[in-house]
């Protein structure tokens, strides 16, 4: 039975640390700028940060995994091309790709870097996957959060690689990595720029009767009664009105977060390598207790024992968790 590597979140420096200590095998993180899928202000490594980071965690034990996961537009590859030798020159142990360029140059220009193909990619079939196997070196595969455990188990068995799976934060069930709805409404892409719903388009409205309107690029995304946690406006988890008539409703995807504790050895049983935690955005309190949570759980299981599993729903968002297709699903 395979012990599975425990992969965390790092959007900052202290989160990373927070990785760290708490027992991550490897932690995930970006540059500042659009190289990857988180790029927001006060969030990510400039390079002398990033390579104390590398420092501390190799001291530590701990994998570092540059998430290099957004798609280069026309005219700007040289970006994506000198964060990929910034990850070689300081020592990171794996790039986490999405785009088959940035994959062709890391294999060429960096024979010795692990690639990782990112849940960005979106690969979930044993012919997708084996084309990124032979032709680019590619290491690891982050699966699409759509499959369930008995897939992910016959998938295991087919291809020439190793899956890492996630198990708790988001539970996006777009297509991974490429939404194009914040794009049409404040002109930024998550694919090219790595920015879902920037910060300079959100405005908050309060109204005299207390209830609190969240808005992305002028357009109206949610409104929050007075005893309601006013949520990030994503369009994805915003709330509409279909018919006049109606009170808004969840169109796209309700605020829920993934939680596959219970399910975890399933997992291992499947034969999944590594377990991702989502959470870049999150504090590093959040990052504390995730981690040493998942560890605490991965160790207990690995020893023969019964996991305790912590109480983790007051991390999630909207205080809603699921297992999401793990378990099942419903769709084809």
């Amino acid at each position: 039975m395979i012990k599975p590597e425990l992969i965390c979140p790092a959007g900052t420096p202290a989160a990373l640390r927070s990785a760290v200590d708490a027992g991550a095998d490897a932690v995930y993180c970006g540059f500042q700028n659009e190289t990857n899928a988180r790029n927001f202000v006060g969030l990510n490594f400039t390079d002398a940060e990033l390579e104390k980071s590398i420092q501390y965690a190799h001291d530590g034990g701990t994998k570092v995994l540059i998430t290099l996961n957004t798609f280069p537009p026309a005219g700007k590859f040289d970006l994506w091309r000198q964060a990929a030798d910034t990850a070689a020159r300081l020592g990171a142990d794996a790039c986490i790709v999405a785009d088959i360029a940035v994959a062709e140059y890391i294999q060429r220009k960096h024979p010795d870097m692990r690639i990782h193909l990112s849940v960005q990619a979106a690969a979930s079939s044993p012919e997708a996957i084996e084309y990124y196997v032979r032709e680019f070196g590619v290491k690891r595969v982050v699966l699409p959060r759509i499959m369930t455990v008995g897939e992910i188990k016959g998938l295991v068995e087919e291809i020439p690689c190793e899956v890492e799976t996630f198990i708790f934060g988001n539970h996006g069930l777009m297509v991974e990595g490429r939404c194009s709805l914040t794009n049409y409404v404040t002109g930024q892409s998550t694919n090219m720029d790595g920015a879902c719903s920037p910060a300079a388009c959100v405005k908050y409205e309060r109204a005299d009767d207390g209830s609190m309107s969240t808005k992305l690029g002028g357009y109206m995304i949610d409104r929050f009664g007075p005893n309601e946690t006013a949520g990030y406006p994503t369009i994805c988890k915003g709330r509409y009105r279909a018919d006049p008539r109606e009170d808004g409703y969840y169109a796209f995807e309700e605020p829920i977060s993934l939680n596959a504790s219970t399910m975890l050895p399933e997992l291992i049983n499947a034969g999944v390598h590594a377990f991702k935690i989502e959470g870049r955005q999150r504090s590093r309190a959040y990052v504390k207790k995730v981690v040493g949570a998942f560890r605490e759980a991965v160790d207990a299981i690995m020893a023969g024992q019964e996991p305790k599993l912590a109480d983790l729903v007051a991390l999630t968002e909207g205080q809603k968790q699921t297992e999401g297709a793990l378990k099942t699903k419903k769709w084809r």
